[in-house]
């Protein structure tokens, strides 16, 4: 089994209500809770992948699901891979939003260094966090997103070129951009809320 990914949008106000190394505990317990209904499995996904739990912390925090991913990580390190043989084709502008989005939701970045966790408000990284960004670092991944978003189309070419494989996970420009615009679902439904965006492996 590989590593799979759980992304979640949670209150702000609600995390904050304890210290930063107790607030994705605190998630994690909400979300594994038997009456969020999250783990039947004829529970119902929502609108453009959305899941809203039942019980008490219904109202806290949602889970979505990325589509043909089957919760697997695969997807998001390939498209890193994908970025990363096709970044250095692309005009400078977009290549620098596109590094800034991918290095703040999944992708190591060039010297694999990159930092996915604000630990001032989330503490130091947990055992099975791979992604916890404060409303302030959501607004600013969401402002990139939305600057990189008109721009997208201008490296199909390169991609097609220098990334794109015959098959796989995120085999083509098309599949890059899907993945690319669930993540901008997250970003943009997380900042109309001011709320966190968490990613975790279990």
């Amino acid at each position: 089994m590989g590593l799979d990914i759980t992304v979640m949008i949670a209150d702000r106000s609600w995390l904050a209500q304890v210290p930063p190394r107790e607030r994705i505990p605190r998630l994690r317990d909400a979300w594994y809770a038997d009456e969020t209904g999250l783990w039947d499995h004829e529970a119902l996904t929502g609108e453009e992948g959305w899941t809203w739990p039942q019980g008490p912390n219904g109202s806290l925090f949602a889970v979505y699901e990325f589509l043909h991913t089957l919760g697997s990580f695969k997807a998001h390190f390939w498209a890193g891979q994908r970025w990363e043989r096709v970044r250095g084709r692309v005009d400078p502008l977009l290549r620098a939003e596109l590094d800034a989005l991918l290095r703040g939701l999944f992708w190591d970045g060039p010297d694999g260094e990159a930092q996915h966790t604000d630990t001032a408000f989330f503490g130091e990284d947990g055992s099975g966090v791979l992604l916890a960004r404060s409303p302030e670092s959501v607004r600013e991944l969401a402002a990139t997103w939305d600057r990189a978003l008109p721009h997208l189309d201008r490296m199909r070419g390169p991609f097609a070129e220098h990334a794109a494989v015959p098959d796989g996970w995120v085999h083509d420009f098309d599949a890059f951009v899907d993945l690319l615009t669930q993540w901008g679902h997250v970003l943009t439904e997380a900042v109309r809320r001011g709320w966190c965006v968490v990613g975790l492996s279990e």
